[in-house]
């Protein structure tokens, strides 16, 4: 395999390494998730039996990054998603809509996985200085979607909301800037998030107790109905914690050596943070009772465990320190998130399948600069949402209309084209795929509440409307006899 050249014509440049790629991954990974949703995870199960979550969750996480890192090598383009699904379902007849209705939802599932980040820094924050937990407004809002029923959000807005609205417009002005420089700074980031979680790693072991971390409540794995909805809640947020192996993927076109590097990545990224995470969470019910868990969980509060466990194990001054480092781990999961999301649009406005203005990259620094705007000024706005709301909000709809659709073009791709360039196979074909599509099923199937399933088929359903309207208008496919024009597909051949 020889290295793609730099491209002789303007367009992204090819200067991100396999270090640099790891580092976006992994910062993209750890972010704040697994310091925040622990008590949440916890009160999924009611008990530390919740960490099969955790292993149920990764491996999960292994199977779906063999999909990613197929597509991602035989594609490597900006967009990732956008490029696979058009390909896999046809460019020109099928495949334009699958890549359509992915770069729509995008404009509300990227936000909602950025503004998590932004919450999880005001929620440690709130450690720090209290008073940035008290409330300025909560107020559910309720819209009516006709057949799908009425879809409800929740505005809770406090003082730490605006910390969360200022760490997004910081995110958005260092991303400012040309990509060989944003490489530079993943890695000092990338420093501070595995600084954040190896010192809780330690404060944890230092105090461990087996007693308290392997204490189970009475039928705590007994295989009844709760045990199957508390197990698919634990795995969501386990998902959520997981994701972001796949952010090498929609800067594809900036990647050396794509065809070894993206799969590289990403494999990589999910067996170092699986690790890191297992011991982390063990460590952490080594030293906090998984009863004082749960009930955080359910009162909403208190989100900041690692500053407790810090504080109970070294003393007031460490917790202070790992509090600092841990919002330093979730404005680089932020920085990584709005970097890779901000090249999806570009890419679908470049191949004629959204709004033109997005095709335009910064005239000196050659970068997506409208789709970095778009998604940060949305993102400041998503911050007013709660916390477990935006994570439960995000995981369905990214399964509904992105990754389950992605898993099943694989098949597709492979059945159908056959000739298809593809530097790296997945191992085990079909198994793995097949195992990832079964585990969000599972995810889907366990949901107690609705909401977001219905907020996923409302997207889903505007989506394809305005697809078909765009098409009328534009006499294209499915309306006209001629397949819509697709530059993409003859690059990658």
């Amino acid at each position: 395999m020889t290295e793609i050249p730099h491209s002789p014509i303007p367009g992204l440049a090819r200067e991100v390494g396999l270090r640099e790629a790891t580092a976006l991954n992994i910062i993209d990974m750890i972010g704040v998730g697994p310091f925040v949703t622990i008590p949440l995870i916890i009160h999924a199960m009611h008990g530390p039996q919740a960490m099969l979550g955790w292993v149920l969750g990764a491996f999960l996480a292994m199977c779906d990054g063999l999909v990613w890192a197929e597509l991602g090598a035989s594609m490597p383009q900006a967009g990732g998603s956008y490029q696979y699904l058009k390909e896999s379902y046809g460019a020109k007849r099928l495949g334009r809509l699958m890549s359509f209705l992915f770069v729509w939802q995008l404009i509300f599932s990227a936000p909602l996985s950025i503004a998590s980040g932004c919450l999880g820094i005001a929620r440690y924050a709130e450690y720090v200085w209290p008073s940035l937990a008290h409330v300025v407004a909560d107020h559910t809002v309720s819209l009516g979607l006709g057949p799908l029923g009425a879809l409800e959000f929740r505005l809770f807005i406090t003082h730490g909301t605006f910390v969360a609205m200022g760490s997004c417009l910081l995110a958005l002005w260092l991303l400012y800037r040309r990509v060989s420089v944003i490489g530079q700074l993943a890695r000092y980031l990338s420093v501070g998030v595995l600084g954040a979680i190896l010192l809780v790693i330690v404060a944890g072991l230092s105090h461990f107790n087996t007693a308290r971390a392997f204490t189970f409540a009475p039928g705590a794995f007994n295989f009844s109905s709760g045990f199957i909805t508390g197990l698919g809640a634990a795995m969501l947020l386990a998902t959520y914690d997981y994701w972001g192996y796949y952010n090498v993927c929609f800067l594809g076109a900036e990647i050396k050596r794509p065809e070894r590097n993206i799969p590289r990545a990403i494999l990589l990224s999910i067996v170092i943070v699986g690790a890191l995470y297992l011991v982390m969470n063990i460590s952490i019910l080594g030293v906090l009772p998984w009863q004082e868990l749960d009930q955080i969980g359910a009162n909403e509060a208190r989100y900041y465990i690692a500053s407790t466990l810090l504080q109970r194990t070294f003393g007031t001054w460490w917790g202070m320190f790992g509090t600092f480092l841990i919002m330093w781990t979730a404005f680089a999961s932020v920085f990584s998130l709005m970097l890779g999301y901000s090249r999806v649009p570009y890419a679908a406005a470049e191949d004629g399948n959204f709004f033109r203005a997005y095709a335009k990259l910064h005239p000196k620094n050659q970068f997506p600069h409208r789709s970095l705007l778009t998604l940060g000024l949305v993102t400041t706005a998503f911050c007013m949402l709660r916390l477990q709301d935006l994570i439960a909000a995000l995981v369905v709809i990214r399964i509904m209309v992105q990754f389950l659709m992605q898993v099943f073009g694989l098949f597709l791709l492979r059945s159908r084209h056959p000739e298809f360039p593809r530097p790296f196979r997945m191992y085990l074909y079909p198994i793995p795929a097949l195992l990832a599509a079964l585990g969000f099923v599972y995810i889907l199937y366990a949901r107690p509440n609705l909401k977001e399933i219905r907020f996923g088929a409302a997207i889903a359903l505007v989506g394809i409307i305005l697809f078909l309207a765009r098409s009328w208008r534009r006499r294209e496919w499915p309306f006209s006899g001629q397949p819509a024009h697709d530059p993409v597909g003859e690059a990658v051949q």
